[in-house]
């Protein structure tokens, strides 16, 4: 397991279908090695990190089911 890098360090970005009044959101941050993935409303909270592999895999399946 590798440490990941910590929050200010990451640029966090959300989805252009979010919007300004909150909601249910999730942000992520891409390094060369890792994706990370955190809830908009708690920035500091826990975060879960993925392969860049396993990211594509699940942006794909999701694609797939919407």
């Amino acid at each position: 397991m590798t440490s990941a890098p910590l929050s200010h360090n990451l640029a966090w970005f959300r989805s252009s279908y979010s919007t300004e009044q909150g909601g249910n959101c999730v942000e992520v941050a891409a390094t060369p090695t890792a994706i990370h993935v955190r809830d908009s409303k708690v920035p500091h909270g826990p975060r879960l990190t993925l392969s860049p592999g396993a990211w594509s895999a699940f942006t794909a399946f999701a694609r797939t089911a919407a």
